[in-house]
């Protein structure tokens, strides 16, 4: 047994197979993999790792089975899958899981082939546990895979509340506890218990509020996407494969970078904190069906096209399109009156958070602070948006944005 301080959850005790799996190299990478990706150049305390949320998953999923009852060797399989979410994760967290999927047709919860050969896969089989098993449940698969990966998995419990701590933005504050305390089976459904609809309601309020104020902050979606441009010029002009760039740790993928030519000059603006700034900061609104539906191909040439009619070289534009907005915690099921019902069914807060969702949402065009100007007058008729005359430069930072774009952090 061991007992270690955790800057969340106090003191947790890590036992059995989650004690032997401990010191694996595949979990001890994680402590070179930060939580945030790039968001420490916005928050910087936000350096906690994947390290550290993994073994607050697991703290919160032994509570978890320890509520509902489960022991034995399923709870050891949840456990160990709990403590081993994250092993399949790329250096910089989410950042670049877009380019290693487009390659390898993998994202981060498709482990099984690493649990089937190396440590991990010899510390599970001597515990008498399936690799192959507890990779279904890292995959979500399965009655007891919803508490590690689902609606109302521990993992978002914990990257809440830890996000909110590091950063020092108090809105992922939720009471985890009693989310813990009252999870159920019911038909074979992972649900919160009757009474809880408010205690739901709060996991949709902590990821709304920390959407805008940190995960999509316009600072960390300039430098995310100047990372995911730089990892995929590195496997277009390099030797590095994307199952090779896949296993890298956040310092291997700088250290990649810098080597590589084409790569030099972004790894230094992103060790200098020396970012592209918003040349362009659209509403989705403003934004034709035909931009919001680009594949990557389509948005490469885009940004080829906006860099032609500005002038610049293209490698100076990046045109960001993040996905729709969506809220898969309002799916979360509740027990109302007896009956089993969505969130999103019983709560009319939902469909206020979800409008507050595609309000926040931006398209950016970002480029070097010096060519802003032209790059986002290029971009606004290259894309065809429908800015209306609301498109102003702000003199003070020297770029473009919305009327009512909140300022700059």
């Amino acid at each position: 047994m061991k007992t270690i301080k955790d800057s969340v959850h106090d003191h947790i005790t890590v036992d059995g197979v989650a004690r032997d799996l401990l010191d694996t190299p595949a979990v001890q990478r994680l402590r070179r993999i930060k939580q945030l990706g790039t968001v420490s150049l916005v928050y910087p305390s936000a350096n906690h790792t994947r390290f550290e949320h993994s073994l607050g998953v697991y703290h919160l999923a032994c509570e978890a089975l320890s509520n509902l009852g489960v022991e034995g060797d399923r709870a050891a399989r949840v456990e160990a899958a709990a403590l081993l979410h994250d092993v399949g994760h790329s250096p910089f967290s989410h950042n670049v899981e877009d380019i290693i999927h487009r390659r390898t047709g993998k994202y981060h919860d498709d482990v099984h082939e690493l649990f089937v050969g190396g440590e991990v896969g010899s510390v599970l089989r001597d515990h008498g546990l399936s690799p192959a098993a507890v990779a279904d449940l890292v995959a979500g698969e399965g009655r007891f895979g919803q508490i590690v990966s689902g609606e109302l998995d521990v993992d978002r419990m914990d990257y809440l509340v830890r996000d909110a701590h590091h950063t020092g933005v108090p809105y992922g504050t939720i009471d985890h506890e009693r989310l813990i305390r009252e999870l159920t089976f019911v038909d074979g459904e992972l649900v919160l218990a009757e009474g809880n609809v408010q205690a739901a309601e709060s996991l949709l309020v902590a990821r709304a509020l920390m959407n805008p104020t940190v995960y999509s902050h316009h600072v960390a979606q300039i430098s995310k996407s100047m990372l995911r441009r730089a990892s995929e010029r590195l496997l277009e002009t390099t030797d590095y494969t994307a199952e090779e760039l896949r296993r890298l740790d956040d310092p291997g993928l700088l250290v990649a970078l810098r080597e590589a030519d084409a790569t030099a000059n972004t790894a230094r603006r992103l060790c200098n904190r020396d970012l592209f700034k918003r040349a362009l900061w659209a509403e989705l609104e403003s934004v034709p069906e035909s931009v919001l539906a680009a594949n990557h191909d389509v948005v490469r040439e885009c940004e080829r096209e906006i860099a032609a009619n500005a002038g610049v070289d293209p490698e100076q534009v990046i045109l960001d399109v993040p996905a729709r907005p969506t809220m898969t915690e309002s799916s979360t099921r509740v027990a109302v009156a007896g009956e089993i019902r969505r969130l999103d069914e019983q709560s009319p807060l939902v469909e206020a958070l979800r409008a507050a969702q595609r309000s926040q949402w931006r398209l950016g065009v970002y480029a070097p602070e010096e060519v802003t100007a032209q790059v986002g007058r290029a971009a606004v008729d290259s894309l065809g948006l429908d800015i209306d005359g609301s498109l102003v430069t702000e003199r003070r930072r020297g770029w473009n944005a919305r009327l009512d774009e909140f300022g700059d952090r």
